[in-house]
């Protein structure tokens, strides 16, 4: 197993993780519900659990998120484990789900309404509470899936380069295959230090260096 293949093979999608479908616009709804969650300051963890709790309780879709009012939000932020910014969340997710009705009818038409990748991304940070931060989280495992193409993450290019990645050669879908899991790996093992239980040391130009 090459490289590549090795990184992909530990580091998946996080889509692909919380069982989405991509191809689907019900599922593209619902990783954009998926990564307002994971955009805030939380642990991944926490965050797939109240993504995976929404499931149970069968609020993802833009209709059910605003019958279910922020009590009923609040209950389910609360439950997976999302405390901390559970009111906060809640009044964000219904001011996001209500504009994005009001102003475009639903989020396809949003990305149809939009000319580029930049519009795309200045469309989303319109909304009070969609940053830089959560639009690259949402649109990076996008590539491929619709005609975008948003730039590379700073903390995907680190990583690349102690792996001696050239993100050049990969483009749509591998694009963000590769850059998926190069984020997750610094999130997993470079920010933590734990080179040595990294499945990717015997490539990582840090690890290498420190040995």
């Amino acid at each position: 197993m090459d490289k590549i293949e090795l990184l992909l093979a530990n580091f998946p999608l996080y889509s692909e993780d919380l069982a989405i479908d991509l191809k689907e616009p019900s599922g593209r709804f619902k990783w954009f519900l998926a990564s307002i969650l994971f955009g805030a300051r939380i642990s991944e963890t926490i965050s797939a659990n109240t993504y995976k709790t929404f499931e149970r309780y069968g609020i993802n879709s833009i209709e059910e998120i605003i019958a279910a009012g922020r009590d009923e939000l609040v209950k389910i932020l609360d439950e997976g484990g999302y405390v901390r910014y559970d009111f906060s969340t809640a009044t964000k997710l219904l001011d996001i789900m209500v504009t994005l009705k009001d102003k475009y009818g639903s989020l396809e038409d949003l990305y149809s309404q939009s000319s580029d990748t930049k519009d795309l991304e200045r469309s989303l940070q319109t909304f009070k509470g969609i940053g830089a931060v959560t639009t690259q989280i949402f649109l990076r495992e996008l590539r491929g899936v619709w005609h975008i193409n948003p730039n590379v993450s700073e903390k995907a290019k680190e990583v690349a380069a102690t792996l001696d990645i050239n993100l050049e050669e990969f483009e749509a879908e591998k694009l963000s295959r590769v850059e998926t899991a190069l984020v997750k790996l610094s999130i997993k093992y470079c920010k933590r230090k734990k080179c040595k239980e990294c499945p990717m040391n015997a490539f990582c130009r840090v690890d290498m260096q420190s040995a």
